[in-house]
């Protein structure tokens, strides 16, 4: 449902009178039409929502369910203008061809922690960066992929440069 599509029915919801009911819930007419509103207006505004493919990773013992940023587009986007990022969840950045890496924190809403990943999967370095920070963060020898999760996620499992991560060669080919 589009937002016009949606301001229309509201228009034609508020105008028209509903019919009398006896209702058990002590909910007004006017709390259960915004309810019914707010309800439409998620529901019209989630499906132009563009979820990402996930993919099972794992380091150790841990496991991570990364969306894939694999295009130059969802590279450029990662994880921006998003307000959390939920609990062993992440992006896994994949590159062309294994090179130095350097990610920033621009229009990203939640602080976060990256490791550069080689080609054979060991971590290369994790770097901790900062919300809306232009500050560029690197690997120090050339990467393949590049994991963002929560900050302090990689430190509070113990998983340091030298771990492996496993499942990435199930990942799609950069595009």
């Amino acid at each position: 449902m589009s937002y016009t599509q949606l301001m229309s029915y509201t228009k034609r919801y508020k105008s028209s009178p509903l019919p009398a009911r006896r209702c058990s819930t002590s909910l007004s007419m006017r709390a259960r039409r915004s309810a019914t509103v707010v309800v439409l207006f998620l529901v019209a505004s989630s499906a132009h929502a563009d979820p990402l493919l996930t993919y099972s990773l794992r380091i150790g013992q841990h496991s991570i369910r990364a969306e894939i940023a694999n295009t130059p587009e969802t590279r450029r986007k990662g994880l921006m203008f998003r307000n959390r990022l939920a609990a062993s969840s992440g992006m896994i950045f994949i590159f062309p061809e294994e090179q130095r890496i350097s990610m920033w924190m621009k229009n990203t809403l939640i602080p976060l922690s990256v490791a550069f990943i080689d080609s054979s999967g060991r971590i290369v370095n994790i770097e901790q960066m900062q919300p809306m920070s232009e500050q560029t963060h690197s690997s120090t020898r050339p990467a393949k992929f590049a994991l963002e999760m929560n900050q302090g996620w990689f430190r509070a499992r113990g998983i340091a440069s030298g771990n492996t991560v496993t499942g990435l060669e199930r990942l799609p080919p950069p595009r």
